[in-house]
């Protein structure tokens, strides 16, 4: 079985293996030994989110298993659940898989029963229960593929079954009763595959998807329930077409087109050039490589099956996870094993703008009050390529069965209730800090303290220093009515020692860190009051939220720095004001769309001083403006178009 497909495949993977390792020394697969690898934080998402599946799969907070320090969690959580963002959790920069990995965790249901955590920018950390700790210390075993990548849990009957993959190894599935105590049994595999996703159908069927690669498909199969053994051939699903879906395209903002064989061959010549090898005796070896690594063709990766209605959504992701397009898109069918066809509303996760960009590598889930929520991994690509956050949005289907995602709003707070809610409510608060006048006790040339108020999660302050006491403060020019805070820490330059476990490139650093520190807030900017008091905190929270749910009247905020990891100076990429505005409603924006290619437009606005930014909306149909983009600049190119389609666009200003 799937004998056609194999030479072609191990051709492929030798390729990239051979001349990953022993030529170019330099790696798109290859994880760097950096400290803040957030390799493949989708993964760690899709398992957690998963092995809920049965109780229509919560997400979970992350709690330290200590008693004494659980009571002031426990607040943060309660005030995190209902106004957004984000959880308290460890960032133990314990390493697996190539990611943090948190030290202790509890289920939010141990909390609150049945609320689903709204957040959106976020450590994938700090999902669920797995590896070190919930209620106490459940380890996964060593007997678990623990460094393999995107992991993949599904609940089928009585068992919760594992999957993570290897390119090129054949990969084991695992099953158990008891996620947290065990024992795994371990099905063993029979073919390789990348980016697992296992599916149970209503007539009691199993299929299973997977593939990441710019070159080969998604893939599916069925599969022999006791024995995981594939009872049919294996089909070509979904290939990348970005010479006619233009949200396929890579690059930032759509910026690259596919290349041609020949043109692939000549980047990489250069690449070897600039690396001083020899260029002028290419094997054929290092061709198909060339092919493959600089085609600059999309990677299509990260399925996820959802079916709803009789109706089979195959949801994939690309280009890929370090730009800001990343997204993903859906294919719909009327059998689990196609064939397919582009869905009208495409890319239907997709969030190229705001403080925090990306909406790719994601699941779709419904809760038990029948929301739909969708999670995906988040840009940030400064200290590695595939450094990044876990975002979760609403989701649903229409009345024509249209899957869309509400990523207008994505990474500001929203409240969320245990109940049945609108999909496409507006957020109660809206940001009061951007390019609000900034100071600081010092900062680095080009880290600037007005970076804190940019809303781009990729520049931040840093202090010229790491002594306790560095401080960034903030006017908001007024006195303003504020519900909330966040705090977003950034990591630079991080220089420090890697003890613990090791695998190849990957580790984990077990130890605890702490981030420490003291917000004040000022209405006149002389009487100053604690706002938040975190100096002793033994928590490490990197994107902290603070709520004020019947609001504080405050012109002035004064953040003071006393610990951060590995003794870094310390950084904020976003101090982020959530609040009620003083003035009216911005009135409508005066804009102009046109379409400057097959699959691109650009959006034109009047400049409003009424307004802080706007939010360009566009769609298949008029009453269907799924698609958004948040922008701050009178200006907006979007690339995220299918060639042949016709686009309504709306401008919403805020």
């Amino acid at each position: 079985m799937f004998k056609k497909h194999e030479e072609r495949e191990k051709e492929q993977e030798k390729h990239v293996k051979e001349h990953i390792q022993n030529q170019v020394k330099v790696s798109f697969l290859k994880v760097k030994s950096q400290i803040r690898t957030f390799f493949s934080s989708r993964s760690m998402l899709k398992f957690f989110i998963r092995q809920r599946q049965d109780v229509r799969k919560h997400v979970a907070g992350v709690f330290t298993h200590n008693p004494e320090k659980r009571k002031h969690e426990e607040t943060v959580l309660l005030q995190s659940i209902k106004h957004g963002l984000p959880l308290p959790v460890y960032r133990g920069y314990e390493k697996r898989r190539g990611q943090d990995f948190p030290r202790g965790r509890r289920s939010v249901d141990d909390f609150i029963s049945g609320k689903i955590l709204y957040f959106c920018i976020h450590d994938f950390e700090r999902l669920g229960f797995g590896g070190y700790g919930s209620l106490g210390e459940h380890r996964l075993p060593d007997s678990l593929p623990l460094y393999d990548y995107a992991p993949d849990v599904r609940v089928v009957g009585d068992y919760v079954y594992f999957s993570a993959s290897r390119r090129g190894t054949i990969c084991d599935f695992y099953r158990t009763k008891d996620i947290l105590n065990g024992p795994f049994e371990r099905i063993p595999g029979t073919f390789d595959f990348w980016d697992p996703n296992l599916f149970l159908d209503d007539d009691g069927k199993l299929y299973f998807y997977w593939g990441c690669n710019n070159v080969t498909p998604i893939w599916g199969v069925e599969l022999e329930p006791e024995t995981m053994v594939p009872k049919t051939e294996r089909k070509e699903l979904i290939y990348g077409q970005p010479e006619k879906i233009g949200y396929e395209r890579v690059g930032e903002n759509h910026s690259k087109m596919p290349l041609s064989e020949e043109e692939a061959v000549e980047k990489f010549k250069e690449f070897l050039k600039a690396q001083g090898k020899d260029a002028d005796h290419l094997t054929e070896e290092q061709i198909g490589f060339a092919k493959i690594m600089f085609s600059q063709r999309p990677f299509i990766e990260g399925a996820w099956m959802t079916k709803h209605d009789g109706t089979y959504y195959l949801q994939y992701a690309g280009p890929g996870t370090e730009y800001n397009v990343y997204g993903d898109g859906v294919y719909e069918s009327d059998s689990p094993l196609g064939p397919f066809r582009l869905a009208k509303n495409n890319p239907y996760s997709y969030k190229p703008g705001g403080f925090l960009r990306g909406a790719g590598h994601g699941s779709t889930m419904e809760d038990r009050y029948g929301n739909w929520w969708h999670t995906a991994t988040m840009q940030i690509s400064k200290n590695h390529d595939m450094e990044r956050r876990v975002g979760i949005w609403r989701a649903g289907f229409d009345k024509d069965g249209v899957l869309f995602c509400n990523q207008q709003f994505g990474d500001w707070p929203m409240a969320v209730e245990q109940a049945k809610e609108d999909p496409w409510a507006k957020p109660e608060w809206y940001l009061l800090s951007y390019q609000k006048a900034m100071t600081a006790s010092s900062s680095e040339e080009g880290r600037e303290p007005s970076f804190a108020t940019d809303e781009n999660i990729q520049t931040w302050w840093r202090a010229a220093g790491n002594q306790p006491g560095e401080w960034i403060s903030m006017d908001l020019g007024e006195v303003k009515d504020v519900r909330a805070v966040q705090i977003n820490f950034a990591d630079d330059k991080i220089d420090a020692p890697l003890p613990g476990e090791r695998q190849g490139e990957r580790y984990i650093d077990p130890s605890q860190h702490k981030t420490r520190w003291l917000l004040e807030a000022s209405a006149d900017g002389t009487n100053y009051f604690v706002l938040a008091d975190k100096s002793d905190a033994e928590t490490n929270l990197p994107h902290d939220f603070i709520v004020k749910e019947e609001g504080v009247q405050i012109r002035y905020l004064k953040l003071t720095v006393f610990e951060v990891p590995y003794n870094q100076n310390p950084c904020i990429s976003g101090l982020r004001v959530f609040g009620l505005g003083n003035g009216e409603k911005p009135s409508a924006p005066q804009y102009q769309a046109e379409r400057t290619g097959t699959m691109d437009m650009r959006i034109t606005i009047e400049p409003q001083t009424d307004a802080v930014g706007y939010n360009v909306l566009w769609g298949f149909a008029p009453d269907k403006l799924y698609h958004s983009c948040m922008t701050f600049m009178p200006e907006q190119n979007i690339g995220a178009l299918v060639e042949g389609e016709t686009v309504y666009v709306r401008v919403d200003a805020f």
